[in-house]
């Protein structure tokens, strides 16, 4: 029996699967495609925008520079470990189409943006990014098996099993990751819930008969938008029919051209259609993300219209959000409510981005009322604060949890702390320990970490930048627990320590 079995091998499953083998969990992934490499996992229907939240989580894991090769980009904007403060990015993404200029992103507003390896946000495929994740996988022991389809799941106070054609796959805990039609949210009977679509979206690769019909870039239209991309017939439109189109078949060259024709106000030509799929935008999230042991991650746990590319990044979160509390609950030193917070945590982060892609579609809808909205919002983006605002919200910057603490960097990713000697704090996570940065010259919180040694690792050392701190312990996630400012007293630390990795070894 498998301490977790994963049903699933897409990017956040996989990168779960990573998070668990690093803390020598024995783990086996699931997944019922039977084949790595498809059309729909290569460029450019596979391509993907990653946040510079999401780069910053490989970067700590020591896999960016592997995914920057897969993904063929030999000239990511590294940092200048001298500089004093952070640049603006170099590209800032979208609003309903509204493209950011990143000029007008005032970076010293950004909450606690410190200059680091890894900045900006990094397009790729589904292919480069799934290849790093199997491969860093198979290298810590998972084991991944495909061509499987998991029909049931059963569960009771001691293990879970999922079920597949003759075989039982059973385990301690079961993750389904396996997409926004998840067969284990259903088996395991969660509730889904939340709101219809508004539109159906179409994306296709193309053979165009008359390619300079169609506008580059996105286009907001009448009766919805649609979006011509550099690459040859690859397009994407959104029609406003409230979902009207039975997606239970891919759709024909004729329907797709209609749709174009329709939306583009043109009379565009389809030659031949290659490959095409639909979408919606509809947007339901379960109520809760555990329930017994089975745990939910990515969009098996929360779906929406992939307006702003947050569905990808969203899922990256809640794998590693998830991946430390389980690994210290399979064995055995997590404290009592600790994979609760997996929920308490990621549940409203699933909620917002709902929220966030429901907003932009209503901005899109075209009605009179979205349209005079519409105007609104591209001139308030068109502003300094617009533009920050919009990129915060979007980067991952943003994102807080509540953990109880009125000091302001507590409960938020831990910028790039780098010490004199030019350790990063980047550098000191890609085991996925906890961290303990002391910034004093007495070394004060060295005896205090002892007690966590194999789970916290202790670094000392003035820094380059502190913040005004003496010490921050962060979690194995990149969350600050805990930060210390002059004067602080070593029971605070041992009380946060302990809420987050259990008690001291002995």
């Amino acid at each position: 029996m498998h301490d977790v079995v994963i049903v699933g091998a897409g990017p956040v499953g996989l990168f779960l699967a990573c998070e668990l083998g690093l803390a020598d969990c024995s783990v086996l992934v699931l997944e019922q495609e039977p084949q790595l490499r498809s059309p729909w996992r290569t460029l450019p229907l596979g391509l993907r925008g990653l946040s510079p939240a999401s780069v910053e989580t490989f970067y700590r894991r020591g896999m960016l520079q592997d995914l920057l090769k897969a993904s063929g980009i030999d000239n990511y904007p590294w940092a200048d470990p001298d500089a004093d403060e952070a640049t603006p990015p170099a590209q800032a993404g979208h609003f309903a189409g509204m493209v950011l200029d990143p000029a007008n992103i005032d970076v010293a507003a950004l909450p606690l943006r410190l200059p680091s390896p890894a900045m900006e946000g990094v397009m790729t495929s589904l292919e480069a990014i799934e290849s790093v994740l199997a491969e860093r996988a198979t290298k810590l022991g998972v084991e991944i098996r495909r061509g499987v389809r998991v029909s049931a799941v059963t569960q009771n106070d001691e293990n879970v099993v999922a079920h597949a054609d003759q075989d039982e796959y059973a385990a301690r805990w079961l993750i389904g990751c396996d997409g926004g039609r998840s067969a284990v949210r259903g088996l395991a009977g969660f509730e889904f819930v939340g709101t219809e679509p508004q539109f159906t979206g179409y994306t296709m690769l193309a053979t165009v008969a008359d390619p300079e019909k169609l506008r580059p870039g996105f286009n907001p239209t009448s009766t919805g938008m649609y979006l011509q991309t550099p690459v040859p017939g690859h397009i994407g439109v959104m029609e406003f029919d409230e979902g009207a189109f039975d997606r239970s078949q891919p759709p024909s060259r004729e329907h797709l051209q209609a749709v174009l024709r329709r939306v583009s106000g043109t009379d565009v030509t389809l030659s031949e259609v290659h490959l095409a799929s639909s979408y919606t935008d509809r947007a339901k999230q379960t109520t809760t993300y555990r329930r017994g042991r089975v745990l939910l991650a990515g969009d098996a746990a929360h779906i929406h219209s992939p307006l702003g590319g947050q569905g990808l990044n969203t899922g990256i979160g809640d794998a590693l959000n998830l991946g430390w509390k389980l690994a210290a609950t399979v064995h055995g030193y997590a404290p009592d409510g600790l994979l609760d917070t997996y929920t308490r945590e990621r549940h409203p982060i699933g909620a917002w981005v709902l929220d966030w892609t429901r907003a932009q579609v209503a901005t899109m809808k075209p009605d009179p009322h979205s349209q005079a909205v519409q105007t609104l919002i591209r001139d308030l983006i068109g502003t300094r604060d617009g533009t920050t605002y919009v990129f915060e919200k979007m980067s991952g910057s943003s994102v807080r949890y509540d953990l109880g603490s009125e000091q302001p960097l507590v409960g938020r990713n831990t910028p790039d702390l780098c010490l004199e000697d030019g350790t990063r704090l980047g550098d000191l996570m890609p085991e996925g320990q906890g961290v303990v940065l002391d910034f004093t010259s007495d070394c004060r919180l060295h005896d205090a970490v002892k007690g966590w040694d194999k789970r916290v690792r202790y670094v000392a050392g003035p820094a380059r930048t502190d913040l005004g701190l003496d010490a921050v312990l962060v979690r194995p996630d990149g969350i600050v627990a805990w930060a210390g400012e002059r004067d602080f007293d070593r029971a605070g630390f041992e009380q946060a320590t302990g809420f987050w990795f259990g008690s001291p070894v002995a």
